[in-house]
């Protein structure tokens, strides 16, 4: 398998959209080759007033997860998040979405997060595949008093760190080990 480097190098204020538009490039790329189907959910707005072809709307709170689609003949479901800090914290996951991950998960559906951490003075992000089973555990654990975010060093430890090579993100790589 051929591996392409690529530069993530990016300023603050895009880094979530350059994050989501990797994603959105491997999708695309995986369309393209056959391999699977997943698309983009638009953010749930609600709309404030409309005149003409302009409208004005306001995003609503996160209730979906940010993709869907399938991969080998089953439905995969995923939510995209960052951090600049060496842990995720659970709170940027709503209670929406995760009983949406839990929902789906336990009616035969993959569910699962992709995790970017931006780590200070590296020049790429390292990303990870986190099964929706060990999200659980976590969330369950903060419910119970326990820890309220994931260290980075959990994911370094037990989850599969995805790196771009023929796809950008090649985060199906991951998926399919666990199909």
């Amino acid at each position: 398998m051929r591996t392409r480097k690529r530069n993530y190098s990016q300023s603050h204020a895009n880094r979530g959209k350059l994050f989501e538009n990797l994603i959105d490039m491997t999708n695309n790329q995986y369309r393209n080759n056959n391999f699977a189907d997943v698309r983009k959910i638009p953010p749930p707005l609600s709309i404030l007033e409309v005149n003409g072809n302009q409208v004005d709307a306001k995003l609503e709170k996160a209730t979906w997860v940010d993709y869907s689609g399938i991969y080998k003949g089953q439905a995969i479901i995923f939510d995209a998040k960052e951090t600049k800090q060496e842990r995720f914290p659970l709170k940027n996951l709503t209670d929406e979405q995760y009983k949406f991950l839990h929902s789906w998960n336990y009616k035969g559906a993959k569910a699962f997060l992709l995790i970017c951490f931006w780590i200070k003075n590296k020049n790429e992000p390292e990303i990870y595949y986190l099964k929706f089973e060990q999200l659980e555990a976590a969330w369950i654990g903060q419910s119970n008093g326990g820890a309220k975010s994931i260290p980075l060093q959990f994911f370094r430890d037990h989850c599969v760190r995805i790196k771009s090579g023929i796809y950008t993100v090649h985060y199906l790589e991951a998926v399919g080990g666990a199909l």
